[in-house]
C-alpha cells in the first residue's frame, strides 16, 4: 500500500498582496475585489528573483529524511501543471537529480492533469515501487511552477498563483500516511482558455463543484469510508468560497477543511495538496489512524481525489 513518508514544504519568503499581482497583470478593480471579498485570497508567496530549479531545489533541501539515502530513490517524479515550464534545452528537473546526488534516479515529468497531477504522480510513484525488488526503494514526487506569464498567474474569477514548492518521500508500503484510494473524473469539454471563452467559464463554474463533489464520493466508496470517518479535507488551494458550497452540498463541517493557505499562501499548482498535508501534519490536525481526503482539480478538467489514513 503505497505511503507517504515525508513531506517538505519550501514557501518563499516575499509574500505580495494579491492587489501588486493584479496590477502588474491588469486585473481590474471588480476583479481583486472578488479574489479578497468572495474567493478569500489576500496574499501570495512569490520568489520574484527565483528560477525553477530553485524553487524544486529549496523543497529538497527541506527534506532531511532525505539525506543519506540518495542510491535507495529510483524515481524522481516532477508533478507539473503546466506542459512546458522552460525553454528548451534546459532540463531542470536533471540539473536537480545531478546536483543532489540522485543519479541513479529514473526523471521525469507526469502533467496534463493540470493541477490535479500532484495526485497522479503519488499514485504512479507508488505503482512503479510496487514492481521493484529493494524494500527499501524510494520515489521522490516534487511539486511547484513559476508564474512565467499571465496565463500561468490567473484563472480567470477562480484564483490567483504562487510559487510554493513542495517534496514528498513515497515508498510501496509503510506506516505513515497510507493511500487508501485514488479517483479521477475527467472532462474534456472544459478543455479550452477559460481566459477568453465567457460561455466556456461560466459552464465550468457552474458544474465544477458536481464534480468535484463526485470525485471525493468516488475515493470514499473505493476506501470503504463514509464523510464521518475523516479527521480532514485537504483542498487544492484555489479560493474559500468553492470549499464552502461544496460543504454546504455535501454536509460537512467546513472547519475541518484546512482553507489556512489559501489566504496566506495562494494556490500553488500541483504543490498545494502536500503543502496543506504539511501543515496538517506540522500544526497536529492528524493523529494517528485518522483519515482524510486530499482534494485537487484542474483546468482541463481533470478532479482528483486520495483518501489516506495518517
Amino acid at each position: 500500500m503505497t505511503a507517504l513518508e515525508a513531506v517538505a514544504v519550501h514557501l518563499p519568503h516575499h509574500a505580495v498582496p494579491i492587489e501588486a499581482v493584479g496590477d502588474r497583470i491588469g486585473l481590474t478593480p471588480r476583479q481583486l475585489r472578488l479574489f479578497r471579498r468572495f474567493h478569500g485570497l489576500d496574499q501570495l508567496r512569490l520568489d520574484p528573483d527565483g528560477t525553477l530549479p530553485d524553487l524544486l531545489d529549496a523543497a529538497v533541501e527541506a527534506l532531511p529524511q532525505l539525506r543519506g539515502r540518495e542510491r535507495h530513490v529510483r524515481f524522481v517524479i516532477h508533478a507539473r501543471s503546466m506542459p512546458v515550464a522552460v525553454p528548451y534545452p534546459l532540463n531542470p528537473l536533471h540539473d536537480l537529480i545531478a546536483r543532489r546526488g540522485l543519479s541513479r534516479a529514473v526523471a521525469f515529468t507526469v502533467t496534463h492533469h493540470a493541477c490535479a497531477v500532484g495526485l497522479l504522480a503519488v499514485d504512479l510513484a507508488g505503482r512503479l515501487l510496487s514492481g521493484c525488488p529493494d524494500p527499501d526503494a524510494l520515489a521522490l514526487v516534487l511539486a511547484g511552477e513559476k508564474t512565467f506569464t499571465k496565463d500561468a498567474q490567473v484563472v480567470p474569477e477562480t484564483g490567483i498563483f504562487a510559487e510554493g514548492a513542495a517534496a514528498c518521500l513515497v515508498r510501496a508500503s509503510g506506516e505513515r500516511d497510507r493511500v487508501l484510494s485514488f479517483a479521477v473524473r475527467q472532462r474534456p469539454e472544459f478543455d479550452g482558455r477559460l481566459a477568453g471563452d465567457a460561455e466556456l467559464l461560466a459552464r465550468y463554474q457552474r458544474e465544477y463543484p458536481a464534480v468535484m463533489i463526485e470525485a471525493l464520493e468516488a475515493a470514499l466508496d473505493q476506501a470503504g469510508l463514509d464523510l464521518s470517518d475523516l479527521a480532514a479535507i485537504l483542498p487544492h488551494n484555489v479560493n474559500q468560497a468553492s470549499w464552502r458550497m461544496i460543504c454546504r452540498r455535501i454536509g460537512y463541517p467546513v472547519e475541518k477543511v484546512v482553507l489556512d493557505n489559501v489566504r496566506s499562501v495562494g494556490h500553488s499548482f500541483a504543490a498545494d495538496s502536500l503543502i496543506n498535508l504539511h501543515t496538517a501534519t506540522t500544526r497536529g490536525l492528524l493523529r494517528r489512524g485518522d483519515r482524510y481526503l486530499i482534494a485537487a482539480a484542474g483546468v482541463g478538467a481533470t478532479f482528483s481525489a486520495m483518501a489516506v489514513e495518517h
